[in-house]
């Protein structure tokens, strides 16, 4: 026996079959079972949401042997020529093959006379949209005053096409795009029946892919098991589908959190050499902090499809939720002019990098206590200093640090100057402290917060950094636990923000500034004062 394709070996046969659509199933079971069946139905909606599948299955409910019911039976002659294609009574149409007038109207001729088996003659024109006005026009009267053994059941994907006069004799119902949960647990149904292996994450990619369409996740499903042979994993669909692995994605976020731009190109770099398509790309980027934002505001929202929630709560600690709206926003943008830039990797570039420019500057001066001059009414609003000062050294300088020696955190930090690191390696080295150093041996720890960083192969690539670095092989351990010293990101950040602080000082206490804002009656604009580098 020749193999049957999953979309229709699992087209439903009743309404107890069908997935979703329960606002459209409610309407017709009542109407059919309380004898209250209208001449015309128009079933609307997006491809592959059960439009023709509703059609026909209410077609065996008005031809079963059994009686006009809800519940075909499935198994008289008119259910079983029904589900095979062949019964004579139900004259299934395509629109966009019968354009012409002339064909609409010979369609219409036999519509006077009595069904030849059925107890109802079922006209199910699919795509009616595409009938032409005087195909519409004929259709008009026989649709308005049909024979009572005649029912029209008409299917499109874009009812604004069809004329008005149309639309008032019909009943509407309006399909609905399939949630991807509830694509995903079909899924899971079909294959657990026909007992093949699958991951779950391998049937989010999918189900995500359908893009609310049961048919199209049938259709890739059985795409994926070709793929797979005989298996639905996640690296098997991520490679049918031209998807990259989600590390890739949460990579590239964690770069955009430590402003590392060249680490952002280079990682960029090595997904080019696995030719990813980076409007896929994109639409992963925007897809997760889509799902930042949602771990930001209902953490209980966000699910493990795809096995990366925790690294999902992790970046909603680390990204500011402003910061994720703009990145979300200038996603959303980048991706309607990707098509439009001359190479798909350079436009995916400067949306990332466009992201990294107009990210705000989040440290800020706190705003001055507000004094009798400034809490004045005037005509005009008060113009805003923005002002650029030199960093000077600190009010209150630390001591300065002894020579460094092994194990102390300005000889790590040094360390990992010196490799010259870049990317992910470096934001592992600078979120690490140097805790214990044995000869060749070398322990560092990690805050918990950060353990996202920490993979095999980047502790095997920070291993062999600094071997290279001392000219000597060493062994490097890495362990989870709050360290009693500053790491270098954290003392580099003590800097910056001394710096920052200093300057702003400099600004409030500068005579000319002072003199500017009592004629002006004006104040230090918020996060405008910035050190000189």
């Amino acid at each position: 026996m020749s193999y049957q394709v999953l979309a229709r070996k699992w087209r439903p046969r009743t309404f107890t079959e069908l997935v979703g659509q329960e606002h459209v199933l409610k309407a017709l079971i009542n109407a059919l079972d309380n004898d209250r069946l209208h001449h015309a139905f128009l079933f609307t909606g997006t491809r592959g949401v059960g439009k023709t599948t509703i059609a026909r299955i209410l077609a065996k409910s008005l031809n079963c042997e059994k009686g006009v019911s809800s519940t075909p039976c499935g198994e008289c002659s008119a259910c079983t020529e029904i589900n095979e294609g062949r019964f004579v009574d139900l004259i299934e149409v395509d629109a966009a093959s019968r354009t012409k007038v002339d064909e609409t109207r010979e369609l219409l001729e036999n519509v006077q006379y009595a069904p030849t088996r059925g107890r109802y003659k079922v006209y199910l024109i699919d795509e009616v949209h595409m009938f032409s006005n005087h195909s519409f026009n004929a259709l008009l009267k026989t649709l308005e005053e049909p024979p009572p053994h005649v029912k029209f059941l008409l299917a499109t994907t874009d009812p604004q096409k069809l004329p008005v006069t149309i639309l008032s004799r019909c009943l509407q119902f309006n399909l609905k795009r399939l949630p991807l949960e509830q694509i995903r647990g079909h899924l899971e149904c079909v294959l657990g029946d026909e007992k093949i292996d699958f991951e779950t994450a391998a049937l989010t990619l999918i189900s995500r892919a359908a893009d609310g369409s049961m048919r199209d996740a049938l259709s890739l499903l059985d795409q994926a098991i070709a793929y797979g042979s005989g298996k639905v994993n996640e690296p098997d669909v991520r490679a049918m589908l031209g998807t990259i692995e989600q590390d890739h994605v949460i990579d590239l976020l964690h770069l955009l959190t430590a402003n590392d731009a060249p680490g952002l190109l280079a990682r960029i770099g090595e997904l080019a050499q696995h030719s990813p398509d980076f409007a896929g790309v994109l639409a992963e980027l925007i897809s997760t902090l889509h799902r930042i934002a949602l771990a930001q505001t209902a953490p209980e929202a966000i699910d493990d499809g795809l096995g990366d929630r925790e690294a999902i709560v992790a970046l909603a600690q680390q990204i500011t939720p402003e910061d994720v709206q703009l990145y979300y926003q200038i996603g959303l943008i980048g991706r309607r002019d990707l098509p439009l830039a001359p190479d798909a990797r350079d436009g995916f570039e400067m949306v990332l990098l466009r992201m990294l420019a107009f990210r705000p500057t989040h440290a800020s001066a706190a705003p001055a206590p507000a004094t009798p001059a400034q809490t004045t009414t005037r005509p005009t609003p008060a113009p805003a200093f923005t002002g650029v000062a030199e960093s000077a050294p600190p009010t209150t300088p630390t001591p300065p640090a002894a020579p460094p020696t092994s194990g102390t955190p300005d000889d790590w930090e040094n360390m990992v100057a010196a490799m010259n690191l870049s990317g992910m390696l470096l934001q592992l080295a600078t979120n690490c402290a140097l805790t214990q150093r044995d000869g060749n041996n070398f322990q560092l720890s990690m805050s918990p917060n950060h353990k996202y960083l920490l993979s095999k192969s980047r502790e095997e690539g920070l291993t062999k950094a600094l071997s290279q670095h001392l000219g000597q092989s060493i062994t490097l351990n890495i362990v989870l636990e709050g360290a009693s010293t500053a790491t270098p990101a954290e003392r580099q950040q003590e800097r910056v923000d001394a710096r920052q602080s200093q300057a702003e000082s400099t600004i409030s206490n500068d005579a000319t500034v002072q003199a500017i804002i009592e004629a002006f009656d004006g104040q230090v604009k918020p996060g405008s004062v910035q050190p000189l580098k």
